[in-house]
């Protein structure tokens, strides 16, 4: 009976080991592949954007393989214990049948043993088996679950850095048209327009335009302000900027044609307005914005507000020839 003995011995093990495993379908087990991890780089070295989707679409490969490799472990170990299982039957019932293979005779009876003891060799490969795939579950699994976690804080980090990117070409369209908006007039047709009993009276003025102005041009806002030389990053000259409190009505100092409204860099919100004849008027720093690109806008009418930032609510004006900035104090009279 010692065969009987010895096979619950292996039965022991058997149901231990087939308890560390869960369920799957029959397979045979291939090797592990290890989910590597991407190497660490220094964040200086970087390329925004690139490298970290790089990064990203690598550690997903290999997390989609790792799962697949994941449950065909899986299958595998369901496929082993299920011949453990059967194995381990056959063996008890040809354990349990003792010495009746002796009516046959001894070759009869040495048939028996050599079957029984390939039975309980099986057996044993048959747990060696289910152990070995255990260990790569329970590895591979732990591999997984890291990778996972890595791939989460790339995966943030890429749409970190993809949002940055959206940030930066916003800004650069902004830029560009900020820039375009004092040529659009450049070889053009375009020339002012005055509305109905609005823009100077004086019939010279009328006759040459915005540049007939210098001197005697239109405050952009209605009522007292105060009034100082102001600049803003990218002129090349100065502006002023008008003290008044926010929410005021900014007008048109002269008629033309929205060639800019948009936030801008240091100047915030912002409204260009191409007067004809290579003038512009740059009015900046709004709470609000009131008109749009394209809009014939008459003298007097409302563009915007003035806006309450950089230390306190002010209108920011420029007069630009071309892109060059003009000194607005000369055109005001002041």
């Amino acid at each position: 009976m010692k065969p009987f003995f010895r096979f619950f011995a292996l039965s022991s093990l058997c149901a231990a080991s087939a308890a560390a495993l869960s369920p799957g379908s029959d397979a045979v087990a291939p090797p592990v592949t290890p989910v590597a991890a991407a190497p660490a780089e220094p964040a200086a070295t970087r390329d925004p954007g690139g490298d970290a989707e790089r990064r990203l679409q690598t550690l997903t490969r290999e997390t989609t393989n790792g799962r697949h490799e994941l449950d065909q472990l899986g299958k595998d170990a369901t496929a082993a214990h299920t011949r453990l299982v059967t194995r381990g039957r056959a063996y008890v019932r040809m354990a349990k049948a003792g010495l009746l293979p002796v009516g046959g005779g001894f070759s009869a009876l040495v048939d028996h043993a050599v079957r029984l003891e390939r039975l309980r060799n099986a057996i044993a490969q048959d747990i060696a088996l289910e152990r070995d795939l255990s260990a790569r579950r329970v590895a591979l699994a732990r591999r997984l679950t890291d990778a996972e976690t890595r791939r989460g804080a790339l995966e943030a980090e890429v749409q970190a850095l993809g949002a940055a990117r959206t940030a930066l070409l916003s800004e650069q369209d902004r830029a560009d048209a900020f820039a375009r908006a004092f040529s659009s007039s450049v070889g053009s047709s375009h020339t002012a327009v005055y509305g109905a009993g609005m823009g100077p009276s004086d019939p010279t003025a009328l006759a040459s335009g915005f540049g007939a102005l210098k001197g005697r041009l239109p405050f952009p806002l209605i009522g007292r302000s105060e009034i100082r030389t102001a600049h803003r990053s990218g002129s090349d000259g100065p502006g002023v900027e008008m003290l008044a409190p926010a929410g005021s009505p900014v007008r048109a100092v002269h008629a033309g044609r929205v060639a800019f409204a948009d936030a801008y860099a240091a100047y915030g919100r912002t409204v260009i307005i191409d007067h004809g004849g290579g003038y512009y008027t740059v009015s900046a720093n709004l709470g609000s914005i009131d008109a749009e690109v394209g809009d014939d806008i008459a003298t007097g009418a409302r563009i915007g507000t003035v806006g309450d930032a950089d230390g306190g609510a002010r209108l920011y004006f420029e007069i630009r020839s071309g892109t060059a900035t003009v000194p607005a104090s000369e055109w005001f009279g002041i």
